[in-house]
């Protein structure tokens, strides 16, 4: 059992470690709101300036950039995410011949690097000419999404119990009816915590959509972001505030879904 002063100090750490992570997010929206114009960080503060968000938005292009972002992310978790649950199924649950060298090769999508393959990439993609246009940013990212969502919901369904599967299989339930109607309401948190995941890191993906696209409709929002810093670097309030647009979309999917995520994380952790 743990004691009052062992579970005291644990949340004092906690704390502080908290405070240490969050102080940076908070000076960012500090800054965000002063007069424009001001000192970043935690100067003088004269009220709330919201017309920096709006003078961001307008000058950034903000809402072409997150409509490009936001048309990559549902293309790539949605298609992701179904090709991550079926793999993950056949890889957990089924026995087919050449299963293990074949998941292996999945896992190349997380070890190696995208910097070790921008510049093949590339040339592959302007040769099919889908350099500068969404595929481009749509297909890379769906095949290192999938193998992370392979390797994700493989270990969930590694850990049903093989009698839930057997019960299916004896009322009549098929290998399709079984993942879709059986097993997918259970691995409802592991899914979550998956499509967070890719959520997050297509998001967030700078470098491909540097690489591959030069029309300004299509930059996605963090590469927008980097045109919109260097265009506006002497006032740090309007870039503070378009950091804060661009990051709000996260913000809010993780708020809404923490839930499920720590709950996928923790399940994971558990049976993984």
């Amino acid at each position: 059992m743990t004691s009052q002063r062992e579970k005291a100090v644990t949340y004092a750490i906690l704390g502080v470690f908290s405070l240490l992570a969050l102080l940076p997010v908070v000076g960012i929206i500090f800054t965000a709101l002063q007069e424009p114009g001001g000192a970043a960080g935690f100067g003088r503060f004269d009220g709330f300036h919201l017309s920096n968000f709006q003078r961001a938005w307008e000058q950034g292009n903000f809402g072409d950039y997150l409509r490009s972002s936001g048309i990559v992310v549902v293309a790539v978790v949605g298609v992701s995410s179904v090709l991550s649950i079926m793999a993950g199924y056949a890889f957990g649950q089924m026995r087919f011949r050449g299963s293990e060298v074949l998941f292996y090769v999945f896992l190349l999508g997380l070890m190696i690097p995208t910097e070790a393959i921008i510049v093949p990439l590339y040339y592959d993609l302007r040769d099919l000419s889908l350099t500068n246009t969404y595929w481009a940013l749509i297909l890379p990212q769906i095949g290192t999404s999938v193998a992370f969502g392979t390797f994700w919901m493989r270990a969930f369904f590694r850990s049903v119990p093989s009698s839930l599967v057997e019960a299916a299989r004896i009322d009549g339930a098929s290998s399709w009816l079984t993942l879709w109607r059986v097993l997918l309401p259970l691995a409802r948190p592991a899914v979550l915590t998956m499509c967070v995941l890719l959520f997050m890191w297509t998001w967030n993906e700078f470098l491909l959509a540097l690489v591959m696209v030069t029309d300004e409709a299509l930059r996605t929002a963090p590469l927008g972001l980097s045109f919109f810093q260097g265009r506006n670097s002497s006032d740090l309030t309007l870039l503070a505030a378009g950091a804060v647009i661009v990051a709000t979309p996260v913000v809010v999917l993780y708020v809404f879904l923490q839930r499920h995520f720590i709950r996928g994380m923790v399940s994971g952790a558990v049976k993984g």
